[in-house]
């Protein structure tokens, strides 16, 4: 007979769990500027460095390339996410903001300071850092 998982003992529901519950909070201020976390990651990730190929992006946010171009697919669609063949090799496309995009990007980082702040009063600011830290830490021993 094998011994059940116990799922205070189980490592992936503890991080999911938390990652639903954070995603959840994020998400209810990021709505406001009609955006979802994970949108908003990418527009992030643009506004401070434009011009990323889709592998950059996908290694960056730690993201399966497809799910990348799904997410990508309705910012295009918006008018907020540009792209444009990159000039190393024309059949490589890079991406970029849209000056509607930036204006959103705008937007949606003020009502992510909200959120960064909430979640900060739920945790606790050295706790979270330290929190955000290890983190880090795990997605870079993995890669």
């Amino acid at each position: 007979m094998t011994k059940r998982v116990i799922r205070e003992e189980c490592n992936c529901f503890a991080l999911r769990q938390a990652a639903r519950f954070v995603t959840q909070l994020y998400e209810r201020h990021l709505s406001q500027a009609d955006v979802t976390a994970a949108q908003f990651t990418i527009l992030s990730r643009l506004a401070g460095h434009p011009d990323a190929t889709a592998a950059e992006l996908s290694d960056d946010l730690v993201m399966e390339r497809t799910t990348l171009l799904r997410a990508l697919k309705p910012l295009q669609r918006d008018g907020l996410v540009l792209s444009a063949s990159a000039e190393h090799d024309t059949r490589t496309l890079v991406y970029r903001l849209s000056a509607a995009g930036l204006r959103r990007y705008d937007k949606a980082h003020a009502l992510w300071l909200a959120a960064q702040a909430e979640f900060e009063r739920h945790v606790k600011r050295d706790r979270a850092k330290a929190l955000r830290a290890e983190l880090f830490s795990l997605t870079q021993a993995a890669s």
